[in-house]
């Protein structure tokens, strides 16, 4: 498909603090779970070095994911030693907030850190809490947004993962909320991410739903990408008070023009968020591999890069067992 490659997601850990049940449901993650061993995950000095690899062959933009990245100690170290990396020049974040201090919203700004994402997936406490399946109230990623405001991380971001029946009705309270304040709210479709979130088609509130929705409350309009391969389709509401976006990845998949590669914290690269196999990056690295021979291995997994089961799933082919988002990264 020709697609180049200028991002890099990196999860830092598969472990997370909440049990989200469209991504981490308790009655699967619970005590017993085999989360990757701590010998297993790699370490700083190793996802820079990997950092630099994937710069050489156009990565540009880094993203720490997780599980919930925060949960990974001095994570602030990791976003300074990539901030070195050469050709880098855009390094982000997507947390649920629930750890982003004041002075961890700090640390991690003094660091490096340009951009972050907060998941939030509704205003009202019963809701949100009955998604965290943890009890985190509303209030607190609130009180971590205004954290990452205060100390001036740019573009600060909403995503708000939309649920048939049990969410969609925070659709419109939600944009509301953040409307006019800078903070750009994101919608994105329930996906069938791993095997375990109990996924149905009925379960997605498309698109084109989320639209009609605002589009009776606002006068909006389609605004253009930012960049190519941007994945959120963009809307601007025409009194001039900011704009949200959607990620329509079940009714308007964009593999075509996806630029992302995913490296797990075990080391793994996958080339496709709904992967069912990695590559083994850290096997060569543990081995003593040169960057040369790491280079190569990039390019030949790049090169031959076939995947786009958004695109198979909408044509109605049957999907693959694939491997859980918490571990790949989202």
């Amino acid at each position: 498909m020709n697609r180049p490659l200028h991002d890099l997601r990196i999860s830092v850990t598969d472990r997370c603090n909440f049990r989200c049940v469209y991504c981490m449901p308790k009655e699967v993650f619970g005590a017993n779970y085999p989360f990757i061993a701590r010998e297993e995950t790699l370490s700083f000095e190793e996802i820079a070095r990997l950092a630099g690899i994937f710069a050489r062959h156009g990565v540009h933009k880094l993203r720490l994911t997780g599980g919930e990245p925060l949960v990974r100690r001095e994570i602030e170290r990791l976003i300074a030693m990539l901030g070195e990396v050469e050709g880098i020049d855009d390094i982000a974040l997507t947390t649920n907030g629930s750890l982003l201090s004041p002075k961890k919203a700090r640390a991690l700004k003094d660091a490096g850190l340009q951009r972050i994402t907060i998941s939030l997936d509704s205003l009202d406490d019963d809701v949100f809490m009955s998604m965290n399946d943890v009890n985190v109230p509303v209030s607190k990623i609130l009180t971590a947004i205004d954290n990452a405001v205060a100390v001036g991380l740019e573009r600060v971001k909403i995503d708000m993962v939309v649920k048939r029946g049990l969410n969609d009705q925070s659709i419109v309270p939600m944009a509301r909320h953040f409307k006019g304040t800078g903070i750009i709210l994101r919608f994105i479709e329930f996906m069938d991410v791993g095997t375990t979130n109990g996924w149905r088609m009925d379960d997605v509130v498309s698109a084109a739903e989320i639209i009609e929705q605002l589009s009776k409350e606002w006068a909006i309009a389609p605004a253009e990408p930012n960049y190519y391969g941007e994945v959120a389709e963009r809307y601007k509401f025409l009194d001039g008070r900011g704009e949200f976006g959607i990620i329509a990845s079940v009714t308007q998949p964009f593999c075509g023009t996806c630029t992302r590669a995913r490296l797990s914290s075990d080391g793994q690269l996958f080339t496709c968020l709904f992967g069912a196999k990695g590559h083994d990056f850290k096997s060569l690295l543990r081995g003593g591999a040169s960057d040369d021979e790491l280079s190569s291995l990039l390019q030949q997994v790049w090169r031959r890069r076939a995947d786009r089961y958004s695109e198979l799933r909408t044509a109605g082919t049957i999907p693959l067992k694939k491997i859980e988002m918490s571990r790949i990264g989202g």
